[in-house]
């Protein structure tokens, strides 16, 4: 073989070995930007019937504010009608308070090149959040750990299609549930350099999570810059208990973020009915914003959303199915005409298991959000059995779906290499275009490649064991994990975070509830 020949055969080997890798950090970027239109359903006229009829939801029926004084006084301050706890809004009130709230803002990782955009046309992929069970394909549902929340941040960082490190992935139930956030944190910030989510489950919780990060950034890059968010979530129907607005109040009084959300069950939480869910949605979500605005005018804040739906024979909550995702589609237009950053849908499944039942509730939902114009899409990954579990299994596949959808919100360019004139004008009638210059020039990034899937012909898949999909993100997952390494930390940083979490956690008893 000459020396030519041997240096283009060590080139295509190499770049072979390249694209057979588990290590695709060269695809990774920090967000997406959209480059699709939003998918807008609704006129004007339809538009204006649903926020009139969340217009006389505020004003009429009102909305409740438990065990929050301090939430009451700063409505009244505000303008709005006290009725022991029972808040009135007049129409127009809310959104003349939205009007400070940024249209786009940064969360800033510690690793800059990873900072993301929120809002606008910047989309993010977070992991699943919430579940108390984890469950994988060789031990089955168990009740999750800490050991189970750092491999899917491990897992997270592994993978180019996330842009966020995620919230609480799943629970470490052996951690007290006192002093779990401060391990959930530190894990995020220890074992990932993407942007991350915080502790709601109380106020000092919420404000230990913010101090971790000053530690982290600095306090004065922190009070001048969002480097953390909080998802708090709205008691359906029309009630916000004071956990969760003084929760919302300590990311806001410190310039971080809340994402604000409805959990509305069609009903359960909320009318059988779309288009008054929908109302009942809004409602609840711009209370929510504008409280953060007369915690601290300016404060970014997302407006979230989460329709589901209910099996109403038997009560059982339903996820992935087709009219929570339509209604994105119009939650989408309302958060435009805030002008505020949107969370909306996400991979929803009632599946027990990464199977079908799973795939085709996930892309549903998850089609909804890219559609719909959600910039900050949690539950991307992992949500399985109506998210009381965080799959394995699923994560992976989660996680290639992710992939596809970056080519997806790519949508089509056009240049001159994309029309490949010259392509045709080589390859001619009924010729192959395999070998031509055009395709040599782009093959290696032409289209999406899946991990997950297996597009080998059959009878070479029946001879490599007929593995389905479960199973081949089973032996994905675990790969991952041994070859795993974590972002370089600084070492001081590092020792004055142990440090707070270490005098934090002697300053309190264990509580196990």
């Amino acid at each position: 073989m000459s020396e030519a020949a041997r240096a283009r055969h060590g080139g295509r080997e190499a770049r072979r070995r390249e694209r057979s890798s588990h290590d695709h950090s060269h695809l990774h970027r920090p967000y997406i930007t959209r480059n699709i239109p939003t998918y807008d359903i609704l006129g004007e006229e339809s538009l204006q019937a649903i926020e009139r009829a969340a217009d006389r939801i505020l004003a009429e029926v009102g909305i409740d504010f438990r065990d929050d004084p301090e939430a009451l006084a700063l409505w009244k301050n505000a303008g709005a009608k006290i009725d022991d706890l029972r808040v009135r809004f007049e129409q127009g009130m809310l959104r003349e308070i939205l009007k400070s709230a940024p249209p786009i803002f940064t969360q800033h990782a510690r690793n800059p090149a990873n900072s993301v955009q929120v809002g606008g046309k910047g989309v993010v992929f977070a992991p699943a959040y919430g579940s108390p069970f984890v469950m994988d394909m060789d031990r089955g549902r168990r009740f999750g750990t800490l050991q189970d929340f750092q491999n899917f941040i491990k897992l997270a960082q592994s993978s180019p299609w996330f842009h966020h490190s995620g919230g609480t992935i799943c629970e470490p139930t052996d951690v007290p549930v006192n002093k779990r956030h401060l391990d959930m944190v530190y894990s995020h910030i220890r074992y990932s350099d993407r942007a991350f989510m915080g502790s709601v489950t109380a106020e000092e919780r919420s404000e230990d999570s913010i101090e971790m990060c000053r530690i982290l950034f600095g306090a004065d890059f922190v009070d001048r810059n969002c480097v953390i968010l909080g998802n708090v979530n709205v008691n359906s129907p029309l009630v916000w208990d004071g956990t969760m607005t003084k929760s919302l109040r300590a990311y806001a009084r410190a310039n971080q973020a809340a994402v604000i959300v409805p959990f509305i069950l069609g009903g359960a939480m909320g009318p059988v009915t779309n288009a008054g869910a929908i109302a009942q949605a809004v409602a609840e979500t711009m209370v929510g914003c504008a409280l953060t605005q007369l915690e601290r005018k300016g404060a970014p804040v997302i407006f979230g959303n989460f329709l589901s739906s209910t099996q109403l024979k038997t009560g059982s909550p339903t996820f992935g199915t087709p009219e929570p995702a339509i209604g994105s589609m119009v939650i989408g237009q309302i958060a435009r005409r805030l002008n505020l950053p949107l969370r909306c849908s996400g991979n929803f499944s009632t599946s027990k298991l990464p199977d079908a039942q799973a795939m085709t509730e996930g892309t549903m939902s998850m089609l909804a959000a890219v559609h719909c114009g959600a910039n900050f899409i949690l539950h991307s990954a992992g949500f399985l059995d109506g998210l009381l579990s965080m799959s394995y299994e699923k994560f992976i596949l989660d996680a290639d779906l992710c992939g596809a959808l970056h080519t997806y919100l790519d949508g089509v360019k056009i240049d001159e290499n994309q029309l490949a004139e010259g392509a045709f004008a080589e390859v001619g009638p009924g010729n192959h275009f395999f070998g031509s210059a055009h395709t040599l020039a782009n093959y290696e990034t032409a289209y999406w490649d899946s991990e997950t899937a297996d597009n080998s012909p059959f009878e070479q898949w029946e001879a490599a064991g007929s593995l389905d999909a479960a199973t081949r993100a089973n032996k994905l997952w675990k790969e991952r994990l041994r070859e795993y390494e974590a972002p370089p930390l600084d070492e001081a940083t590092d020792e004055a975070l142990k440090d707070f979490i270490a005098r934090r956690k002697d300053g309190m008893a264990d509580a196990w509830y």
